[in-house]
């Protein structure tokens, strides 16, 4: 018979994955008996010790999103999270810079084309906004601002 693993190893495992919130570690702790009094101080423990990270979180989800979305999407999704809004400025700055670039990667890879008429254009609007990028951007993707 295997002894059922403790809160604080099944925490180090979940880690060992990959970067986790604090509101998401907690979250996967509780559902396997840990009460807060428990989970507190651990993920109090965890986070001195460097093991837990909302900064760190932040940082690589933001690096991963940012070869498809734009800033608002990634942000929208760090904050789902529950992560800090300073920890998610500091992650996101990076991505506003290169915004442009990125949307009209995106706009090329799905549409190729310019719009053919004014359905066509809301068409291609629509997908960019909903990938999270900024109007300006999209404005100058769709309209073919290649001075930008």
């Amino acid at each position: 018979m295997r002894a059922k693993p403790t809160l604080r190893a099944r925490a180090v495992a979940l880690l060992a994955r990959r970067e986790h919130t604090r509101a998401e570690l907690a979250a996967k702790l509780a559902r396997h008996g840990g009460g807060a009094e428990e989970i507190g101080p651990l993920l109090d423990e965890l986070t001195g010790k460097k093991l837990l990270s909302d900064a760190r979180y932040a940082d690589a989800r933001a690096h991963s999103l940012g070869r498809k979305f734009g800033a608002a999407r990634i942000e929208h999704e760090l904050r789902a999270k529950g992560v800090a809004a300073g920890a998610i400025a500091r992650a996101i700055a990076g991505t506003r810079a290169t915004e442009l670039a990125r949307a009209r990667a995106a706009w090329q890879r799905r549409f190729g084309a310019p719009p053919a008429d004014a359905l066509d254009k809301a068409r291609q609007m629509r997908f960019l906004r909903g990938r999270g990028f900024s109007f300006d951007a999209i404005r100058a993707v769709i309209g073919g601002g290649e001075e930008d």
